[in-house]
């Protein structure tokens, strides 16, 4: 890759009970093609061979920083690995899941070819798709993956001014084509700028953590460089946290995360950016045949 300047990235990657799939997650950030990065590995107080699975990777490259913490989800790990980032860049992992081998080269040529705070890219569908079917029917999981070589120079991208603009949560707003729309808020679809990023945190304590984060993330990195990239694979975990989840837990944790969305909004966004969030991010939410209440704070 030929760029003037090597940047470091950090990713950022809590751990909790995943020994089964940690291993292929760590390994795919050892063949990345980008080899300026540092892992912020949080062993989040997990009670099986994670947190030791950790510690042997960090024992034999040092891009590896693990903190063993006292269990306290998700938001918090990511929260705690956020005031020790020391990349200009960082990009969030679930450590379930795995990436391709040119994701953190991609992005960062992008993000220096655009001067963007924010590149999208998607996740393999194919590759979740069948995952899910092999657990329906009860196989073991796919281990060999072809993954395709991209040639940077050819890779086509939007650069945009604006990330509110084409994002949306289930449906894409009508004037943008769809395969530029950045949808969902998983923070494992984009790498940020961390000067803009390292002061928003993920909401404790509940699921949709990330509702608000993401809310406030558009805000602050506006411009932004989409591409439309599987560079994600997004392992379809059926003993994940959300999958387990009980209904009521769901509704409460919906109803604060989006609550807490307007909340900045209210305090930091203009009156086209709060109207774009309504309709693009908190009206489909609301149509849920699960959801049943009343959010206070109506924006205006």
């Amino acid at each position: 890759m030929s760029v003037e300047k090597t940047y470091l990235v950090s990713v950022i990657l809590p751990v909790y009970k995943t020994e089964k799939f940690l291993r292929r997650c760590l390994d795919s950030l050892l063949a990345q093609t980008y080899s300026h990065w540092e892992a912020l590995c949080v062993d989040d107080g997990s009670p099986d061979h994670s947190g030791e699975i950790l510690d042997d990777y960090a024992a034999r490259d040092s891009r590896f920083k693990v903190f063993h913490c006292p269990n306290g989800g998700a938001a918090r790990a990511r929260n705690f690995a956020l005031d020790h980032i020391s990349g200009e860049y960082c990009f969030f992992m679930d450590s379930d899941d795995f990436i391709h081998p040119q994701l953190l080269e991609i992005g960062v040529h992008f993000a220096l070819l655009t001067g963007a705070d924010t590149v999208a890219w998607t996740y393999d569908r194919t590759y979740h798709a069948l995952g899910e079917i092999r657990h329906f029917f009860g196989l073991p999981d796919k281990r060999n993956i072809r993954f395709p070589h991209y040639e940077i120079g050819q890779i086509e991208y939007k650069s945009v001014d604006e990330l509110l603009d084409w994002a949306s949560e289930y449906s894409k707003p009508k004037d943008i084509p769809i395969r530029w729309a950045v949808k969902h808020c998983q923070p494992w679809r984009v790498m940020l700028r961390s000067a803009r990023v390292t002061g928003i945190h993920f909401t404790p304590d509940i699921m949709y953590e990330d509702v608000a984060w993401w809310g406030e993330v558009m805000l602050e990195c506006p411009k932004a460089c989409i591409l439309n990239l599987p560079l994600y694979f997004y392992y379809p975990n059926p003993k994940g946290y959300i999958h387990a989840a009980k209904k009521e837990y769901r509704k409460m944790s919906l109803k604060k995360a989006l609550e807490m969305s307007r909340a900045v909004y209210a305090a930091k966004g203009t009156e086209k950016q709060r109207d774009q969030w309504e309709k693009h991010f908190v009206t489909p939410f609301l149509k849920h045949s699960y959801v049943n209440f009343s959010l206070e704070g109506e924006l205006d």
